[in-house]
């Protein structure tokens, strides 16, 4: 049998906004302060905890960018 997919869970513009000032003060909730985002926000525990990965994902390349970027053009020591 195929496993069924999650439908995709949209986030309206207030609950990114929680999320991301949860994501700024910590990028790995443990499990209690999950349940607590998620009581907050309105979805499940485990969005989000799929939420986190996936935004910690994004900041580890938005780094990973910004590095390349420094090297590509080195500030200049004026």
């Amino acid at each position: 049998l195929p496993i069924k997919k999650k439908p995709r869970t949209f986030y309206s513009a207030e609950q990114l906004e929680k999320l991301e000032k949860m994501f700024q003060e910590d990028h790995y909730p443990d499990n209690e302060k999950r349940r607590e985002i998620a009581a907050v926000v309105g979805v499940t525990p485990q969005r989000i905890l799929v939420w986190f990965q996936n935004r910690r994902a994004k900041w580890r390349k938005l780094q990973k960018l910004s590095i390349k970027a420094n090297r590509k053009y080195p500030a200049s020591s004026a």
